[in-house]
């Protein structure tokens, strides 16, 4: 018991100090015991090396920063990373993605505080892992700034997007071969711009209007996440209010935030993560959607 209570003030002692260039011994100095001993215990107990938890411990602060920072480069620096290659490096390692990914994201996620709207459980979605071919989506979408501005762009993009139903006007002049929305979200960190594009699957573009947006999605293996059920879904001018939206987000944040880190996989990259929505949305009961992440093998 004396060992636990030790290791947990240690462990308040590092989350104070994950700025500060703390040393193993440092730690044990305030725990009162000798380096060795005390790493030993901590490993014993925390079920990972000392040095080990206080990197950990510092890239988990560091991801909620980024949130809240202008560069990479300097939440790395405060947080003892010397470049920010490296800073990257131990981010995907850890997490399963990088920081520019996670900052993609953003938007979507909204924050790290989950919703009081909807009560989510882990348990109830469902994951599934699958290959999927190249597909052409077009539709209408919008342009806007980086991913860390754009989640009040998209918002207003999706109330004009209802009030104008564009939904339908959609699907009469591409007429696809199935029913089906795709979003999806491309960054160009060369123009420092977010492209969201709500569509349709197409086999080409030849029905494409001069306001419409396209985008092809490249072959990849993906997970692919169900949403929790929801019940009592009705349209609704904004897309906060909905408590589908409000779903897809918690299971946005479950993804990033617990799946990731433990399944052995990582965000590919060279690939597009998409929302799909088909008559499961239509409902007024039993309501979801699908979330496709590309990955690869750790």
């Amino acid at each position: 018991m004396e060992h636990q209570a030790n290791i947990l003030r240690s462990i308040t002692y590092i989350k104070q100090h994950l700025k500060s260039q703390l040393t193993a011994q440092q730690i044990a100095d305030h725990a009162g015991y000798s380096t060795s001993h005390f790493c030993k215990i901590f490993s014993h107990y925390q079920k990972i090396p000392l040095m080990d938890y206080v990197r950990t411990m510092r890239l988990i602060a560091a991801r909620q920063e980024l949130l809240h920072r202008a560069k990479i480069i300097d939440v790395a620096l405060d947080y003892g990373f010397q470049t920010a290659s490296g800073f990257s490096k131990a981010f995907r390692k850890t997490f399963g993605y990088s920081p520019s990914i996670y900052l993609d994201r953003h938007a979507t996620l909204g924050s790290e505080t989950p919703s009081s709207f909807v009560h989510f459980n882990p348990e109830e979605v469902i994951i599934d892992f699958r290959y999927k071919r190249s597909f052409k989506v077009a539709g209408f979408g919008i342009e806007t700034t980086s991913s860390r501005e754009s989640t009040k762009d998209i918002a207003a993009y999706w109330e004009m997007y209802v009030g104008e139903n564009l939904e339908q006007k959609m699907y009469d002049l591409l007429d696809p071969p199935a029913h089906g929305e795709v979003g999806v979200c491309v960054s160009s960190p060369e123009s420092k711009t977010v492209t969201y594009l709500f569509g349709v699957i197409v086999q080409d573009y030849f029905k494409i209007t001069k306001e419409m947006m396209t985008c092809t999605i490249p072959s990849a293996n993906y997970v692919v996440f169900t949403t929790p059920p929801v019940d009592n879904i009705e349209t609704v001018s904004s897309y906060q209010e909905d408590p589908l939206a409000e779903m897809v987000k918690e299971t946005w944040r479950y993804i990033f935030l617990e799946w990731f880190p433990k399944s052995g996989y990582l965000f590919d990259e060279s690939k597009l993560d998409f929302e799909f929505y088909d008559e499961r949305c239509h409902g007024l009961k039993q309501v979801v959607m699908d979330i496709y992440i590309p990955i690869k093998k750790a």
